[in-house]
């Protein structure tokens, strides 16, 4: 093992399962079952190591995979466990190379387990970083292909042993499509692989750091709450988000459709926001965050409820009525900020085309 990399153990899989939960800002899938399916991958003896992005050579090939469909089916239908690592191999046969890395294609939910899994059954280390910085709810939106990845050869894999392969596709729009119907065919849950990427590809465009940054998100909380501390403070300081409201959710709206998880959640302010009301957009993750009518955060930027006692982040499909929450936002990495990717991900981009986006930060 390369001094540069770090050898994952078993301690830190809940930490990361925390910190992808924040960092998913809803969505990405439930990180506990995640987390189980790797210690159990872990405990059977597989070797797995965190590599730094600037590590990677220019022409070293990279994969990029991670779980497709609506992260409420994640908790109800449990995968299989081989579904990323089927679409990759289909990807490099397509493809013909072999990848000698692995990144996210999303840092948030589970789906920052996904390739740790495949590295795991592949032999191969995971790139710390991803193409999100977060986690949002459409193949398109990662920074791979906003700054000009290929939309194939891809390939979605279920827990059946089904795998389809995209040989040519267009644009990374039709690859949404398809990958979504299909992954609707197969459940709403399947997994997923990109086309690989060059190393020199992949340090220019992903954000760094963010497997390092979501298991020190997590070590924060455990050991805030070990020494009985405010978690919410912890984790505002530790990652420099902001709090922008406390309460009580007072109503809680979620439909599946299109392979989608969409719905609105209320929230009736408690403490300095007694007497306010806020409402946040959800499609499979958080996307605005209104204050008393005012949209205060939006994406990209990073908006993610936590319990207000213990600070576990809470996913989308987790928010129940009554719940006591603390809303925080977060900047997004500077990536997903050019103009080029706010027509990606920006407001508009989910159907709110009169929101200006006002960063964070």
């Amino acid at each position: 093992m390369s001094r540069d990399f770090k050898r994952l153990e078993e301690a830190d899989l809940m930490p990361l399962a925390i910190g992808a939960a924040l960092l998913g800002t809803g969505g990405g899938g439930n990180p506990y079952v995640g987390m189980l399916r790797t210690r159990e991958l872990l405990r059977s003896g597989a070797k797995i190591e965190i590599m730094p992005l600037e590590a990677l050579a220019d022409d070293d090939w990279v994969a990029e995979c991670g779980g497709v469909g609506a992260p409420v089916v994640g908790v109800e239908k449990i995968e299989e466990g081989g579904e990323c690592h089927r679409a990759v191999m289909a990807v490099e046969q397509a493809a013909g190379v072999k990848c000698s890395a692995v990144i996210c294609a999303e840092i948030g939910g589970s789906n920052s387990m996904e390739p740790i899994i495949v590295a795991g059954r592949a032999g191969i280390p995971v790139v710390d970083g991803d193409g999100m910085g977060r986690a949002f709810p459409e193949v398109q939106m990662t920074t791979f292909f906003i700054y000009g990845a290929k939309p194939s050869p891809a390939a979605i894999a279920d827990d059946k042993g089904n795998v389809v392969v995209f040989q040519e596709v267009v644009d990374m729009f039709w690859l949404e499509k398809f990958a979504r119907d299909v992954s609707v065919g197969m459940g709403a849950g399947a997994g997923f692989a990109v086309a690989p990427m060059r190393g020199d590809f992949i340090r220019k465009t992903a954000v760094p750091g963010t497997v390092t940054q979501a298991i020190n998100i997590g070590k924060t909380v455990l050991n805030a709450r070990l020494k009985h501390q405010n978690v919410v403070e912890r984790i505002v300081e530790e990652t420099g988000a902001k709090l922008f409201f406390t309460g009580k959710i007072s109503d809680i709206e979620r439909t599946l459709t299109g392979g989608f998880s969409r719905g609105r959640a209320k929230i009736s302010g408690v403490g300095q926001w007694a007497g306010s009301e806020a409402e946040i957009a959800i499609q499979n993750e958080n996307l605005v965050l209104w204050v008393d009518g005012e949209a205060v955060i939006m994406v990209p930027d990073l908006i993610m409820n936590l319990e207000l006692e213990t600070g576990e982040p809470i996913t989308t499909e987790m928010l129940r009525y009554g719940q006591r929450v603390a809303v925080i936002g977060l900047p997004v990495h500077a990536l997903l900020k050019t103009p080029r990717a706010l027509e990606i991900v920006g407001p508009a981009a989910f159907g709110y085309p009169d929101l200006t986006f006002k960063p964070l930060g």
